[in-house]
């Protein structure tokens, strides 16, 4: 009997599929340091960026999707 194949559990929590398919990320270096970032610069570290399509398919193969 074959084993089941297990998603990769870390990149679960990390990275989301959006409804078109791409892989949705969370941008880094928004967890301290904080205070000598302007506001404008952790607005826009606040939202969530696309993987790129070159990283696309190793990410892809973590989740199990193809």
């Amino acid at each position: 009997m074959a084993n089941k194949k297990k998603s990769n559990r870390s990149a679960m929590k990390r990275f989301r599929v959006s409804g078109t398919g791409k892989i949705k990320r969370a941008r880094a270096y928004k967890n301290h340091i904080l205070t000598k970032k302007s506001s404008k610069r952790k607005a826009k570290l606040a939202q969530a960026a696309y993987v790129h399509e070159a990283d696309a398919p190793r990410i892809q193969r973590l989740l199990l999707l193809k």
